[in-house]
């Protein structure tokens, strides 16, 4: 089995989850855990590149392509070309650009171009990663670590996600000690990236760049008994990456809530048809 994977043949990643008909909230141990694991890195890291008030233009270097210029399917449609932020936004139709077809010794992509593209491409599959289950597992969240992280900050980042992965954090969500699932249940966790944007860097033959991946996620046990449903949540991941070894490389990650859509009145699925979907469902290579 691939790292990144929640059942046989998938690579996907998340957090915790919302009520799904809007109720009240309930806590989010998962994302308390990569709260702490991005104010770990940051510290670790020392840098202060994310300038998230430096929005790139329409004709940054390779972040929308060639295929943003003509339209394109972007998933949205508008009244008019600056919308109500005032402003040109980034294009945010596919650039074209094929999935990486190299994989990392844990089973992430890997090979991204050194380009914008190259960046919001890497930081996409890196947030299906950091969100995948295999993250409670020791050893696969080692080999994690090691292929997506710039190795000036992954050993020591190895010993505090060791920390923040224990106790009461997978106590909270229902895990034994070891990070794995009670009998009869399965535990759920995928990362699902909506769309990516860079920040800051991210020209052609940047050394740096920052990217924010919108993402939603399913988190929670599934099966007969379960106190922890699994749920949904919306959140955006904020991505430092430096250009390391021909590969970007995260240098830091952190996360905050939102912008989550207003929930659908959809029934929810039995537990079992669930722990079935994510079974059956594989994921994806992303490509920006």
């Amino acid at each position: 089995m691939s790292l990144g994977q929640d059942g046989p043949p998938t690579r996907t990643r998340l957090p915790e989850g919302h009520s799904a008909h809007g109720g009240t909230r309930r806590p989010q141990p998962r994302r308390a855990l990569v709260t702490v694991v991005g104010i770990v890195v940051l510290l670790i890291a020392a840098l202060a590149f994310a300038n998230r008030g430096n929005h790139p233009s329409a004709s940054h270097d390779d972040a929308g392509g060639s295929g943003a210029a003509s339209g394109g399917s972007t998933g949205t449609a508008t009244g008019s070309t600056a919308g109500s932020h005032g402003s040109q936004a980034a294009p945010t139709a596919p650039t074209g650009q094929q999935p990486v077809q190299g994989r990392s010794a844990a089973g992430i992509p890997a090979g991204f171009a050194h380009t914008g593209q190259g960046a919001q491409s890497a930081a996409a599959n890196y947030a299906v990663a950091l969100g995948s289950a295999d993250m409670f597992n020791a050893g696969r969240r080692h080999a994690i670590v090691t292929a997506i992280y710039d190795p000036a900050v992954s050993a020591t980042l190895q010993q505090d996600l060791d920390s923040a992965y224990s106790g009461d954090a997978l106590k909270n969500l229902g895990l034994n000690a070891d990070g794995t699932a009670p009998d009869g249940l399965t535990f759920v966790s995928r990362t699902v990236p909506i769309g990516t944007k860079v920040t800051a860097g991210g020209s052609t033959g940047s050394g740096t760049t920052t990217v924010e991946v919108w993402c939603t996620d399913l988190v929670g046990l599934a099966g007969t008994g379960s106190t922890k449903p699994v749920s949904t949540a919306w959140f955006t991941i904020t991505e430092q990456l430096v250009w390391s070894g021909g590969d970007w490389k995260l240098r830091s990650s952190s996360q905050k809530d939102g912008p989550a859509p207003v929930a659908a009145d959809n029934q929810a699925a039995s537990a079992d048809a669930i722990a079935g979907a994510v079974r059956d469902y594989g994921g994806f290579t992303y490509a920006r």
